[in-house]
């Protein structure tokens, strides 16, 4: 039963986004003070409060579940869990999460992140996701509000570094998502999901995506030229962005847009993770 409880958290979608707070944590760490206690508070904070609107996002999507391959299997949709007690449970997350926000980092980090759950929650998953194609950009808001989290529960203030930050990883999650819209193109269509490759066609997504990967690298160069990141980090970035830049540039068919996506996917994953590893990394004072 604990395991099957687990289970509707998504566990893999906390993971992912404990790198992001803490890139926006060790980002905060450059020019602030900051502790490990305080990052492994937020940490757990954030991650309950993710954690709350996975559960919410399994309750509410159960009925579409079912008719994809990817997602047929989930308890609630097979309804081996009670959806009462799922969302019991969901509120106890939120609630905990939120409550250690608030005493252990600060007001203004609790009130964000309780703005990316509204955005999840309520806009994304009980609204656009169903009837727009612009789900995916909404979306994005709460994707991209993780590490807004992180930065603020160092700063308790919101500068233009943390807006480069939202900026930045709302521009990533956009190519990253439609990646998986095209692969899981079957999926959604049969769910009634309307992505953007599925609606306006693949060549038209390619198009966006090509658009928001070139934004993403102007603005992971805007952190290095008006943040705290250093000349690691544009190393880092730059190498990364280019990897990016030239799998996402390759042509595109009927026949290899599956390999493409897949491969955009695969790339986009290694990207968040070179930025969010290198700006902790360059906490560590490196002496040759």
């Amino acid at each position: 039963m604990l395991k099957g409880y687990l289970s509707i958290t998504k566990p893999g979608i906390i993971i992912g986004n404990m790198i992001s707070v803490a890139a926006g944590f060790f980002l905060a760490a450059k020019s602030e003070s900051a502790s490990a206690s305080l990052l492994l508070s937020t940490l757990v904070g954030v991650a309950l409060v993710i954690a709350s609107g996975c559960v919410i996002n399994n309750i509410f999507d159960r009925d579409i579940d079912v008719k994809m391959a990817r997602t047929e299997c989930r308890l609630l949709a097979q309804g081996e869990l009670n959806v009462d007690h799922a969302f019991v449970f969901a509120l106890i997350l939120l609630l905990v999460g939120t409550g250690m926000l608030y005493t252990l980092a600060n007001p203004l980090a609790t009130v964000v992140v309780l703005l990316g759950y509204v955005f999840y929650v309520f806009f994304y998953t009980m609204w656009y996701k169903r009837t727009s194609v612009y789900g995916t950009l909404v979306g994005s808001v709460s994707g991209a509000v993780p590490p807004l989290v992180g930065y603020l529960a160092v700063t308790n203030y919101i500068s233009l570094e943390a807006v480069l930050l939202f900026a930045l990883f709302s521009l990533w999650q956009m190519p990253h998502s439609y990646a998986i819209a095209m692969f899981r193109m079957h999926d959604y269509k049969a769910a009634g999901i309307p992505v953007l490759p599925a609606v306006a066609g693949i060549q038209t997504a390619r198009k966006h995506m090509l658009a928001y990967v070139l934004a993403f690298n102007l603005v992971a160069l805007g952190l290095y030229l008006l943040g705290q990141a250093g000349w690691e980090y544009l190393l880092v970035a730059s190498a990364v962005c280019l990897w990016w830049t030239k799998v996402t540039f390759r042509p595109v068919t009927e026949e290899n847009y599956m390999v493409w996506s897949k491969a955009v996917f695969k790339v986009s994953l290694l990207v968040v993770m070179g930025v969010s590893s290198i700006l902790g990394l360059e906490l560590i004072p490196l002496t040759l």
